[in-house]
């Protein structure tokens, strides 16, 4: 990930954080919508779930400039997602999915450049998540 996709996505938490939890229904309602088979990872409380994920996520993007500083975050991550039965196939969904929710909260503000940065973000928590798979 470039220096100034970083920044775009780190600044970008500033307009994400007051709607965090509409942002994390939308995420979840598109991606059992794109991806059926993860809605039976999910039992619990939703909005707990959706609040896990938008701190998780937020302070990971904090983190991206640190790598070494959020891996073993990341890692754990990545193992409870293993644990709960997350298939690799559906990071991408996730990822999708995600973005799919900056761009429907965001509107105009969601620019191209703001995608583009978001996208690889995530992408590179998942591919740190799925690190994990590799090693089991």
């Amino acid at each position: 990930m470039k220096p100034e996709e970083l920044k775009l996505a780190q600044d970008s938490l500033i307009l994400i954080r007051p709607m965090a939890d509409q942002i994390a229904k939308s995420f979840y309602l598109h991606l059992f919508e794109i991806a059926p088979r993860t809605m039976r990872l999910f039992t619990g409380d939703m909005d707990r779930q959706g609040i896990m994920l938008m701190t998780s996520l937020d302070l990971a993007v904090q983190g991206l400039g640190d790598m070494e500083s959020v891996m073993p975050s990341v890692h754990a991550l990545g193992e409870r997602h293993y644990s709960y039965g997350v298939k690799p196939e559906y990071y991408q969904s996730a990822v999708e999915s995600f973005v799919w929710s900056l761009e429907q909260h965001l509107g105009d503000q969601f620019t191209a450049e703001l995608r583009e940065a978001w996208r690889m973000a995530f992408q590179a928590l998942a591919d740190a998540m799925l690190s994990v798979y590799d090693a089991q």
